[in-house]
């Protein structure tokens, strides 16, 4: 174990350890500490504390001391010579005709080092930039190149949701954003919709991705979730009934169903038990053999032949606007054709009725015309059946 003290040089910055010395740090306190690029001004993130010997990269180095009043002023003037700096490189830029975007300028504690930070397309040959700053500022010149995500967490601004950045306020680090991400979350893939100022996917996608993942990789995640949501077009059992699940909704843990009586409702993921799909009967057969028994009935061909010799069926005769009839039945021509028989002389095949439930597809399979039959209506078709 190591005992720590976690300083961070910039707003939303990584922080770094140092080693507690002989020297009684507080948490907010402001120190110089000496870094790879010289001796930098930080501020104390928290005190003195014990971390694994893993997470430290060793020998660490101490701080130096706090920061005085005098090292305050220092830090002051070095960002006024941080904004001339930056004029005096875009007109070099400029002058040398490179195509790159300066976005940030940064001296050292000591002044020992100023370090450009600019943005390009692609590789950039600097080097008589570097001559023509380092023959201005008369010390070491570092010209580094940043992505689009680093030029926004520098500068800063307002978000599509009206607050400031995340990288720019408290991000310490980018974590890697994909597209999947956004689909999992049942967000518009619309890249204008999902994407950040800097142009690349926003980053508080990743803040829910561990909430929306399948459940059945086993990750720690997901093992602290006590309910599970049920699988779209499963069957499950509410305090309504028996149905089928159309959506979910994983922002509000809910699920939209359709009861076996074809009515919608909304239950929540506790309040649905999903069905084990060997458990479930095959509804497609329990049909099939609701259609078949129907059609055997006796009575059923009487009722439709009652409905056509009351003047419902689809060839009774027509009349003209003056209530006479006109055509073949006027002419005393042919009577109307049987409900038995079809357009073509025919006998009607039973299962086309056309005022039966069930009819035939094109396959020839029984289809039901009308599905609000009751569980016990199939029920006793299937015992009548057995």
């Amino acid at each position: 174990m190591q005992t720590v003290i976690g300083v961070r040089f910039k707003r939303a910055g990584k922080i770094y350890y140092f080693g507690s010395g002989p020297i009684e740090i507080a948490a907010g306190d402001k120190v110089i500490v000496e870094t790879a690029r010289g001796m930098e001004c930080g501020h104390v993130v928290f005190g003195p504390r014990e971390v694994e010997d893993s997470e430290v990269t060793l020998p660490l180095k101490a701080i130096e001391r706090k920061a005085t009043a005098d090292d305050l002023e220092r830090v002051e003037e070095n960002k006024k010579r941080e904004a001339e700096a930056a004029k005096i490189c875009e007109e070099k830029i400029a002058a040398r005709g490179l195509p790159m975007k300066l976005i940030s300028v940064e001296y050292t504690f000591d002044i020992n080092k100023i370090v450009f930070y600019f943005t390009a397309d692609g590789r950039v040959d600097f080097r008589e930039l570097v001559k023509d700053l380092a023959a201005v500022f008369r010390t070491r010149i570092e010209l580094r190149q940043i992505g689009v995500r680093d030029e926004a967490k520098m500068l800063g601004g307002i978000g599509c949701c009206g607050r400031p950045l995340c990288c720019a306020t408290f991000l310490d680090e980018f974590v890697p954003v994909s597209i999947r991400m956004a689909k999992e979350q049942n967000l518009s893939l619309n890249p204008a919709k999902i994407s950040g100022i800097c142009g690349r996917l926003m980053c508080c996608l990743k803040y829910e991705s561990d909430g929306y993942a399948c459940g059945e990789c086993g990750c720690p995640a997901q093992a602290k979730k006590k309910v599970l949501a049920p699988t779209p077009g499963s069957r499950v059992v509410s305090a309504e009934g028996d149905g089928r699940v159309i959506s979910i909704n994983q922002q509000r843990r809910n699920a939209t169903i359709l009861l076996d009586t074809n009515k919608t409702i909304v239950a929540s993921w506790e309040d649905v038990i999903e069905k084990d799909p060997e458990e479930e009967p095959d509804i497609e057969n329990v049909v099939a053999l609701a259609a078949i028994a129907a059609l055997e009935d006796p009575t059923l061909g009487e009722r439709a032949r009652s409905r056509h010799a009351k003047g419902h069926g689809r060839d009774r005769a027509h009349k003209s606007r003056d209530g006479k009839p006109h055509g073949e039945h006027a002419k005393g021509g042919r009577p109307p054709k049987s409900a038995d028989k079809a357009k073509g002389g025919k006998p009607r095949d039973k299962h086309q009725g056309g005022h039966s439930k069930f009819h035939r597809d094109k396959r020839g399979d029984f289809k039901v015309k009308n599905r609000n039959l009751s569980k016990q209506d199939i029920q006793e078709i299937m015992e009548e059946e057995s």
